[in-house]
């Protein structure tokens, strides 16, 4: 949720979360059939909620690196000569530029002249960036079904620690960008991993409210960037300061369990039990029958069900219409919120207040989201968060322009995504089958990779047209709310298994 994650805010759905979404249609979808981890650990207690809180922490550097484009190559007024004004003119026969450095020192423009010809390798950078993220969720997730949750994670956190602090020595704009594909990498290892094991832990009956509030620390991380910017103006200094705190997160080692239901599933059942016991004392719950009721905890419920393959989302009309039209929605998600994040960085005015009032309003519209989804349902809050983004936008065209009124509307328009991030996340959970759930959420995520992967473009074409990135983000979460027609609204049914309840 984002930025709210993740897709970044959003999470990767591949394989390691299988077995969650399957122990909860357990859950939800017959009140007889009691999941027997959640029986001996309880739904939440004291023992997940220190878990969750040292799990939250992570949220903060991923969202200081997605962000961090905005304070490493902020608006730069330039000139071609000594003599003049900062007109950022480009002139064909300029050979040396002249930057202004009175509210900056060095960024990365003016380190590596990212102006005029060579600006679209500003965009790049961060496009990039975002492809990394995409990398990342993808190989550390297979990691993580692999070789357990706490030990990728542990990789991803010491791979951003390394990446995040040689990215503030690169000598060049190649090396920046190589090691910023690395630390994206690492950040989003990190997204997958802790989000995947806060979900195993968590009761059903509270991994909604659970997995939407694990996007607030991601909003505090937004609101804290500005304080980094501002008094550190150098890009090197600042980028190091983002990546240091990471070394904090190498106690992980000792404080990190494994996550039991992996360890289930992988037939370490002495060590599962060990831990799980662990957590019942700490919840004040029995331990006396742990041992057998775990026993009987069903491993692989797969081989009863039927299989699937991706493709089976496209083959039936009704089906192939809803992955389309929430696939898109995920779409709008990653291009609006990154895009318009970094549209906001651009208003003139003051570059840290500005990130500061976005980020603040983040808070607000994530926990809003909690209610909205629990008292309207996953469609009519879907529909109005991307109608307050699209109109909000596209407003921006219309009122007279002035600093207030458009860091208004785009703070507005913020606040609309990251309502909409948490809410697409438990539509697609809900929406897609059993046999499909994970390549269907999985290809919806990646297809919000690919919307903030095209935004930072969208977002500096204001410098050439100003009406064009508003209208942008302001037609395509409009589009997003009509397609939303399409959907059904899956609060409070039950999740569809086959493919013949999902078509139905």
């Amino acid at each position: 949720m984002s930025g709210t994650e993740d897709l970044n805010y959003e999470p990767e759905f591949t394989a390691e979360h299988k077995l969650v979404l399957e122990t909860e249609i357990k859950e939800t979808s017959s009140p007889k059939i009691v999941d027997p981890l959640t029986k001996a650990i309880g739904e939440i207690g004291k023992w997940q909620i220190w878990i969750c809180f040292v799990v939250f922490l992570v949220k903060f550097p991923v969202a200081w690196h997605q962000m961090s484009i905005i304070f490493l190559a902020p608006p730069t007024q330039f000139k071609c000569t000594e003599n003049g004004t900062f007109d950022s003119k480009c002139l064909s026969n300029c050979t040396k530029y002249i930057y202004d450095h009175s509210v900056f020192g060095e960024t990365i423009i003016s380190q590596w002249d990212l102006v005029c010809d060579r600006q679209w390798l500003k965009n790049l950078t961060q496009t990039i960036f975002m492809l990394g993220i995409l990398v990342g969720n993808m190989v550390f997730g297979h990691l993580s079904d692999r070789y357990g949750r706490r030990l990728p994670f542990l990789a991803a956190v010491f791979l951003q620690l390394i990446a995040g602090v040689t990215t503030a020595y690169s000598v060049n704009w190649y090396m920046f960008t190589a090691l910023r594909f690395l630390l994206a990498i690492a950040t989003g290892g990190t997204m997958v991993t802790s989000f995947v094991l806060i979900m195993e832990l968590i009761g059903s009956r509270y991994r909604d409210t659970v997995g939407i509030l694990y996007q607030i620390p991601f909003n505090f991380g937004h609101l804290t960037l500005p304080l980094f910017g501002y008094y550190l103006r150098d890009w090197n200094m600042f980028q190091l300061a983002i990546s240091l705190p990471s070394i904090l997160f190498l106690s992980y080692y000792y404080l990190l369990p494994e996550s039991p239901r992996w360890l289930l599933t992988a037939g370490k059942i002495d060590d599962a039990l060990k831990i799980i016991k662990v957590a019942a004392k700490r919840n004040g719950r029995p331990t006396e029958n742990i041992d057998s009721s775990i026993q009987k905890m069903v491993v692989d419920v797969t081989s009863t069900q039927e299989r699937a393959s991706l493709i089976a989302l496209f083959r039936t009309p009704r089906l192939r219409t809803r992955t389309l039209a929430i696939c898109y929605n995920w779409f709008v998600c990653g291009f609006c919120f990154f895009g318009v994040s970094q549209y906001i960085g651009h208003v003139s005015g003051n570059i840290f207040t500005n990130v500061a009032i976005s980020a603040a309003i983040l808070v607000p519209g994530t926990l809003i989201s909690i209610y909205a989804n629990q008292a309207l349902g996953r469609k009519i809050t879907l529909i109005s968060s991307n109608c307050v983004t699209g109109l909000s936008c596209l407003l921006i065209m219309v009122v007279p322009a002035s600093t207030a009124s458009h860091l208004t509307l785009g703070c507005t328009g913020l606040w609309g995504m990251s309502i909409s991030f948490a809410t697409v996340y438990l539509y697609a959970g809900e929406l897609f089958p059993t046999v499909v759930r994970n390549s269907g959420v999985g290809l919806s995520s990646t297809v919000a990779r690919i919307g903030s992967m095209l935004a930072p473009f969208v977002a500096t074409l204001a410098h050439t047209s100003a009406w064009l990135p508003p209208l942008a983000f302001g037609v395509v979460p409009l589009i997003g709310s009509g397609l939303c027609i399409l959907l059904p609204d899956t609060r409070g049914r039950k999740l569809p298994d086959t493919l013949e309840e999902g078509e139905a």
